[in-house]
């Protein structure tokens, strides 16, 4: 369980695939930190560090994980936000993330105002159910508010300090970020598709 707030930038540092798997080796100050076996959040993709190595870690993203996430598209010396699991007694600053991404959504406008970023995204429209203006997300694993949502798209506002510590910064018109919607919208929605 992760709450959306980012800890850390990691950098990709090697790419090495091998069959229907992909193994990351990530640059970080938090390696020293960590232990094998630990859960991290990368862009919201919850993945276990099978190995480290001084200041780099290492991860494994199965195909599910590939197929449902921008994993695949990686590229060494890319940022990827890191978020270590919530610990038991934490402030929950974000909301409840899971580390489990639906899909992915595409970034179609971004504009910078005084103090602030503006960006757009579209996303698959079987979700719209998932979507309520001024609800929770998490995109790439950070938590943040949406708004002016139509059927198949929603805007998120993004803050100096947010825009310089996650890799927000780098996002550009055409980008693809990780989605998790809200788990409790998830349930409730569940529960009206079963009665």
């Amino acid at each position: 369980m992760f709450t959306g707030i980012i800890e850390s930038i990691g950098i990709v540092s090697a790419i090495l695939k091998e069959g229907t798997n992909i193994h990351f080796t990530i640059e970080s100050k938090l390696a020293t930190e960590l232990k094998v076996d630990q859960s991290l959040a990368h862009n919201g993709v919850c993945l276990t560090v099978t190995e480290i190595n001084g200041g780099n870690y290492k991860v494994t993203a199965v195909a599910e994980t590939l197929a449902k996430t921008n994993l695949g598209e990686w590229q060494k010396g890319d940022e990827i936000n890191l978020e270590r699991s919530l610990r038991v007694g934490d402030r929950l600053d974000g909301h409840f993330v899971q580390g489990h991404i639906d899909c992915t959504a595409i970034c179609t406008d971004f504009k910078t105002l005084e103090g602030s970023w503006l960006f757009r995204f579209h996303f698959p429209e079987q979700f719209a159910a998932l979507i309520i203006e001024k609800g929770s997300i998490c995109l790439n694993g950070v938590s943040l508010t949406i708004f002016d949502v139509a059927k198949d798209e929603f805007t998120v506002t993004i803050i100096p300090y947010t825009f310089v510590h996650t890799n927000f910064h780098t996002i550009l018109k055409g980008n693809k970020v990780n989605i998790e919607f809200d788990v409790m919208g998830k349930y409730l929605l569940r529960k009206e598709e079963v009665r």
